[in-house]
């Protein structure tokens, strides 16, 4: 699989939602390092499109930690931490675990089905080389979970912090789509059980034993900064 290939920008009509996907994944494949400026009228004419969705984009980066934004000098790449992956995916584990514990009480047959289906393809995604379609694939699975769950207040604050989460590194991660399978698995297990323990221990432990691969990846790369091993484990 070529990790480095980039995928085209398609523009669609949250453009500035896309244009902060695209700068979002670049920051974490190392494309745009901590430290770099990144400027509207260069990202505009490299995307197609006007400065505007670019500007709100960034702004919204900004907000959520990624760039800081200087007077005259425009935005700035911000580091990233080995702290910071964990602290993301520590939240992750919680909240995913809550709404995998609700869908395991709260799931139709029908849901369970669809849930099923978009595992058995995103199987066959993973056998391929198209990115795009293991993200977007996952993204389902997990979506359908919340839906079930029946919790949309609770399922909009996972889908704020999933943004924090460098989602299509996952796949490139060397054995993760076997770790993934496994653990939706366990999920899907669990629902066909109703059991609520089993499913919230099964999706908290799938958020965060990816966190020690993705770091050693993100450091590899140059994206992040390792934190000091007692820091990281939250001493």
């Amino acid at each position: 699989m070529n990790t480095d290939s980039e995928p085209a920008f398609a523009a669609r009509p949250q453009l500035s939602d896309d244009v902060a996907r695209y700068v979002r994944r670049r920051i974490f494949n190392g494309t745009f390092a901590a430290g770099v400026y990144l400027r509207l009228d260069q990202l505009a004419a490299e995307l197609g499109i006007s400065v505007t969705p670019v500007r709100e984009a960034l702004l919204n980066l900004r907000a959520e930690g990624l760039l800081v934004q200087h007077p005259r000098r425009g935005f700035m790449v911000l580091e990233v931490t080995a702290r910071d992956i964990a602290d993301v995916a520590g939240v992750q584990a919680f909240i995913g675990g809550e709404l995998a514990a609700r869908a395991a009480v709260n799931i139709t047959d029908d849901q369970l089905a669809s849930l099923k289906a978009v595992q058995d393809e995103l199987e066959r995604a993973y056998e391929t080389d198209d990115l795009e379609r293991m993200v977007r694939l996952n993204h389902e699975f997990h979506r359908t979970i919340n839906v079930a769950a029946g919790s949309p207040k609770l399922t909009h604050v996972m889908s704020t912090i999933t943004r924090y989460a460098p989602e299509s590194v996952f796949p490139t991660l060397e054995g993760w789509p076997k770790q993934s399978i496994s653990d939706h698995r366990r999920v899907i297990a669990a629902f066909e059980r109703r059991d609520a323990t089993r499913a919230r221990t099964a999706m908290a432990e799938h958020f965060t034993i990816g966190v020690a691969p993705l770091t050693e990846h993100l450091v590899e790369r140059g994206v992040i900064a390792a934190a000091p091993s007692s820091e990281a484990a939250g001493s």
